[in-house]
């Protein structure tokens, strides 16, 4: 394992990390709090420290895991998670599809959230507070902000960033808050397959002269780019990938046999997926889904792998300008997100 330090910060990660959504929400399966616990011993085992929660997932139980899988590892591990979802008075959005609970970034709402995230944790201090999925009204609403700095002043948080998501877009909510805010992190969905809008938020770093790096999750393409699904893989039904259209399974499969050629002896594609996004310095970590052991020992040993040459890496980025040879998709973004006209995100500034 190979380790990276946000910029201005002691904040110090591992560059693979653990996301707990896959063994606390249901969407990967379920586990048995053994099962959930073991996993993340293993993780720790392999080097990983940072794991990332959100209150949200599992209502509150990705927090509590961590709580029982490290015990007496406090000072060994870096705590994530997310507040902004009123799962309190409305339920998770575990079976709920797409379609999202109510948020509350209130002042009261984000204190309360924390406190209680805080005594989840058992802990007395969360290493990166994320806002979950905020709108483009949080970014601007300096009260939001005032709270996350009076938390950092008390001790309960000691940095803070946000999380964009659940489904890929988002880019004006990324790009302004690195513009207006100063951010630590900015999590968001970012692989070979799905370079926007990350791309473009990366860049927004380094055009606005911030310090702020990234958590990338989704790293594989919801499993594509593991290399192992055929044109006759099926996902049971409470698997998130079940509900999507066979198109995204076969058009997939395609663009993965046109990346087969990073994959030799002493390398998966899953593990070269990982080295992909490691290349970009602006990345502090990365959090493949991690829901058996074998994969997890995979992700683990990647920064170890040989990286990837700069041939490769644009030979990649040739595949992905033509689509991988494939005809155009039409994408589904949300958020305030459009598709690119290069200009519009200049004319936001």
């Amino acid at each position: 394992m190979r380790y990276r330090t946000y910029k201005n910060t002691e904040l110090t990660v591992s560059e693979i990390g653990f996301g707990l959504w896959t063994i606390s929400t249901g969407w990967w399966g379920n586990f048995t709090e053994g099962e959930a616990t073991g996993l993340m011993h293993k993780a720790f085992d392999l080097g990983v420290t940072l794991f990332d929660a959100a209150d949200t997932y599992g209502n509150g139980l990705s927090e509590e895991l961590i709580a029982k899988a490290f015990p007496k590892q406090r000072d060994e591990i870096v705590i994530a998670t997310k507040v902004g979802y009123d799962f309190v008075h409305h339920g998770e959005a575990r079976g709920r599809g797409q379609r999202e609970i109510p948020q509350d970034f209130s002042p009261e709402a984000i204190t309360r959230a924390t406190d209680a995230a805080l005594k989840r944790l058992k802990t007395d201090r969360i290493d990166l507070l994320q806002l979950h999925n905020i709108r483009m009204e949080q970014v601007y609403d300096d009260a939001v902000w005032t709270t996350l700095e009076k938390l950092k002043a008390e001790g309960k948080v000691r940095h803070y960033g946000i999380a964009l998501g659940p489904a890929i877009g988002w880019l004006y909510e990324g790009v302004n808050c690195i513009r207006e805010r100063d951010i630590t992190s900015l999590q968001h969905i970012y692989n070979m397959l799905e370079q926007h809008p990350g791309r473009a938020m990366h860049e927004a770093v380094t055009e606005a002269g911030k310090e702020t790096m990234f958590l990338i999750r989704v790293t594989h393409s919801s499993g594509m780019l593991e290399g192992k699904y055929t044109a006759e893989t099926t996902f049971p039904p409470t698997d998130h990938r079940s509900h999507r259209p066979r198109s995204w399974l076969l058009n997939g499969i395609k663009k993965i046999d046109k990346l087969r050629f990073l994959e030799n002896s002493e390398r998966t594609l899953g593990q070269a997926a990982l080295q992909w996004l490691l290349a970009d310095d602006r990345v502090a970590s990365t959090l493949p889904n991690i829901y058996e052991e074998a994969q997890l020992i995979e992700f683990a040993t990647a920064p170890d792998c040989p990286p990837l040459t700069s041939e490769d890496i644009a030979r990649i980025d040739d595949l992905y300008a033509d689509n991988f040879g494939l005809e155009p998709e039409e994408p589904k973004f949300k958020g305030t997100m459009e598709l690119p006209k290069e200009s519009a995100v200049a004319e936001s500034a």
